[in-house]
């Protein structure tokens, strides 16, 4: 049994489509636990006018591809649709997948998608609050669709500590932060404390980070900062070596 969860997230710029699929069907058969992929409308690095894929018709293709994996976005901005359309869209992607959707949800940061999309910007402030009505209609709207999907998990990413990890003590199924062990650590201390405040059992939370290939081989120090779900971040052209090496280190 793996000591941990393992997880991908394929990052969909300056690649092909047919890179991408084979990305996440060999990912699957490596034997990882999850994939997932961003959502952005241009490149994040490298050339910013460079190839670049839409997240949620891309996890149609997913739903479609495997038959195994937990799949999802990391993360899907909630800015950039309305959240009823979200949960509409998130209840036929399940059903393609036979349920193995997460709605991972996050405020939003890189400018360059609001404004050359027509979306306002905003604030943090204003972006953090639209976060949490999002989240409310999009759980509000899940067992209302017909099939209902009343069923599918929510990430939320982030590490905000006034905002975010409260949302995420109050309604979320898994969250998702990065950086170094030491502010996971802290991050994961403050949603304990939000969840002790909220009333909810922390251990309901599947606790998720991001890592880059060179922090393959410290991942024990996030294990023990309490993440028990690692993702690495997988870019063009997809090498699996990463992959499998952290795989291994599941399995030690």
């Amino acid at each position: 049994m793996a000591r941990f969860k393992v997880g991908v997230q394929i990052r969909p710029q300056h690649c092909s489509m047919e890179q991408l699929r084979e990305a996440w069907q060999a990912a699957e058969d490596l034997g990882v636990d999850s994939v997932w992929n961003w959502d952005h409308f241009y490149p994040l690095y490298g050339d910013p006018d460079g190839a670049h894929y839409e997240c949620w018709t891309m996890l149609a293709a997913i739903a479609a591809d495997t038959n195994r994996v937990q799949f999802g976005p990391l993360v899907s901005c909630h800015g950039y649709r309305n959240p009823d359309l979200v949960a509409a869209m998130a209840g036929t992607v399940d059903q393609l997948s036979g349920g193995r959707l997460v709605v991972g949800l996050g405020a939003g940061w890189f400018e360059r998608d609001y404004t050359e999309f027509g979306y306002e910007f905003g604030t943090a402030p204003g972006r953090l609050h639209g976060l949490e009505a999002a989240t409310r209609r999009i759980q509000q709207r899940l067992p209302r669709l017909n099939p209902p999907a009343p069923a599918i998990p929510l990430l939320i990413g982030g590490g905000g500590e006034k905002v975010t990890l409260r949302i995420v003590a109050e309604r979320a199924d898994m969250w998702n932060d990065f950086g170094s062990p030491e502010r996971f650590a802290h991050k994961n201390a403050v949603l304990d404390q939000w969840c002790a405040k909220v009333g909810r059992d922390p251990a309901e939370i599947e606790r998720t980070t991001m890592i880059g290939p060179d922090e393959i081989d410290g991942h024990e120090a996030y294990l023990a900062a309490g993440a028990t779900h690692i993702i690495l971040g997988w870019d063009p052209p997809f090498d699996v070596k990463d992959v499998q090496r952290l795989l291994d280190h599941a399995k030690d």
